[in-house]
């Protein structure tokens, strides 16, 4: 049996986070990567680490959190390791595992950063949104966000 056809209200808000889905990752990274030389991806990385307990993460968990690849974070930390960013080491209790530590160089980078991804943030994002209208925005996008972390991938 075929899943029912979406209604107006469900196809409006299912249109709308495709078109966000497929471009807005991309402005936000043109927008960063124009103004301070530093990639969406490696921005996201930064913050997660910065707000982590001792600004170090498992390369597994900071995947997850970023919403990237582990091959694509392990690639990203490789890179922030050699410019000084970030450091890499074994995980001491599983030596399968990398632990990444955020460097004050790679903090700096991500403090430098910062005032250009709020402006985009901003410019893209929240001044398309009525002040009203942010609380209810944040919690329906943090159901859908918290669905995908739940449903098994085959679902």
């Amino acid at each position: 049996m075929s899943p029912a056809p979406l209604n107006a209200e469900e196809e409006l808000l299912w249109r709308s986070l495709l078109r966000i889905v497929a471009t807005l990752p991309r402005l936000l990274d043109e927008d960063l990567v124009r103004a301070t030389g530093v990639s969406l991806s490696e921005y996201v990385t930064l913050m997660n680490l910065s707000e982590a307990e001792d600004r170090e993460m498992r390369l597994t968990e900071l995947a997850s959190a970023a919403g990237l690849s582990l091959s694509r974070v392990s690639r990203l930390i490789e890179d922030m390791r050699v410019r000084g960013l970030v450091t890499k080491r074994r995980a001491p209790t599983d030596t399968r595992g990398f632990i990444a530590t955020l460097t004050p160089a790679g903090l700096e980078r991500l403090r430098d950063a910062y005032p250009s991804n709020l402006a985009s943030a901003r410019r893209r994002v929240l001044d398309h949104v009525a002040p009203r209208s942010l609380g209810r925005a944040g919690q329906v996008l943090t159901a859908i966000a918290d669905g995908m972390d739940t449903l098994p991938a085959d679902a």
